[in-house]
């Protein structure tokens, strides 16, 4: 079977979840019998794909030195004439788009293919820009597709509400972990105290705002453990005038960045990963913790309950109460952690980027033998 992947994701995203996906997919597919992967991306910018490997873009990769907003403009309008101009030259029997766009660049004959990873501009428009479009042009994505990949039931279930997508045109397929680090220590931990981890992106429907009136209403969690953010940027002006609000000491909310061995060893150490977000997709950081022997406790909504099973301490995430109680329940408890980290060593095992990449080569030879 000849795959043809497009270069939409490879142009928006040096890093990130979607092209970490489709980055290992292509990559285990690879491995497999019976199949080509090829990759088309004239010009792009992501950072997961190395010369070395047997899968990487046929294009050539932007200098880092370009902002990433410019990059993302140059390599998409390349892109777009470039693979109109050149896709009678392939002949592939899947193609599988890697994002949503307004041009139909599917080689004659092909079949075409499409993830959905959510659907979080639909469910929660007031968290985008007016003038974002990725509703509309979704929509359309969507409908010329002949088959559609969703990464969880819950994905899914939000489809089939939210738009006149047929059931039979949609497949379910977990994502799979991968998250192989070196052993190394945290650069970082103000006076030495215990912690809480907090991953990623801090606005809206992350709910960061929530865990925050969670801990200052905690003093068992105020006065033991900081919290420490890896990622998502520094702290905004906004958030140090909430901290003063709620009477949180700023010296205990730590911010930190760095690689994927520094992010494993924050998790290794931490009392207790949390992830209050409203919606996810799928949620790779918990499985993320599990795997680094860090006990979760996160939100009972959308996806996650599928993803982290009965590996994790679960809370409803717009009730600052059930939040706090939910973390004070597992910090204050060896015996409670050590049962999560158990489970959840088990429970990362559910999940591989092969048994993804198998089930993702069945659904296109049922969509082909159709």
């Amino acid at each position: 079977m000849n795959i043809l992947f497009d270069y939409q994701i490879f142009c928006i995203q040096r890093y990130g979840g979607i092209s970490r996906y489709f980055y290992e997919l292509a990559n285990n597919l690879g491995k497999l019998d019976q199949t080509s992967v090829e990759i088309f991306a004239p010009l792009y910018t992501n950072e997961y794909f190395d010369e070395d490997k047997p899968i990487h873009p046929r294009g050539t990769r932007l200098p880092r030195t370009l902002p990433q907003m410019l990059s993302r403009r140059i390599s998409t309008f390349s892109n777009v004439g470039v693979f109109n101009l050149l896709k009678h030259k392939f002949h592939p029997d899947i193609f599988h788009e890697t994002y949503y766009s307004l041009f139909d660049c599917c080689p004659l004959r092909a079949k075409r293919v499409i993830t959905v990873c959510d659907m979080i501009h639909e469910k929660y428009p007031d968290n985008f820009s007016i003038l974002d479009r990725t509703r509309e042009i979704k929509a359309r994505s969507l409908h010329r597709a002949d088959h559609i990949i969703c990464i969880s039931e819950n994905t899914r279930r939000d489809l089939l509400e939210l738009t006149d997508i047929p059931n039979e045109k949609i497949s379910v397929i977990y994502l799979g972990h991968s998250f192989v680090t070196l052993p190394v220590s945290p650069k970082q931990n103000r006076k030495n105290r215990p912690y809480l981890l907090y991953v990623g992106k801090r606005n809206g429907y992350k709910n960061f705002v929530t865990l925050l009136k969670a801990y200052s209403e905690s003093k068992l969690l105020k006065n033991d453990f900081s919290l420490v953010c890896f990622g998502g940027g520094g702290f905004t002006s906004t958030e140090l005038k909430l901290f003063k609000a709620l009477n949180i000491n700023p010296d205990n909310v730590i911010y930190v960045s760095g690689d994927d061995n520094e992010l494993a060893a924050w998790y290794r150490s931490a009392a207790a990963f949390i992830y209050p977000s409203l919606y996810e997709g799928f949620g790779i950081p918990p499985l993320e913790a599990m795997s680094c022997e860090c006990p979760v406790v996160c939100s009972n909504t959308s996806s996650l309950p599928e993803v982290v099973g009965s590996a994790a301490e679960l809370f409803n995430p717009e009730d600052t109460t059930e939040m706090r109680l939910a973390i004070e329940r597992v910090v204050s408890s060896l015996d409670y952690s050590a049962r999560l980290i158990a489970k959840g060593k088990q429970r990362v095992k559910l999940f591989s980027w092969d048994k993804c990449a198998r089930d993702t080569l069945n659904t296109y030879h049922q969509l082909l033998n159709n």
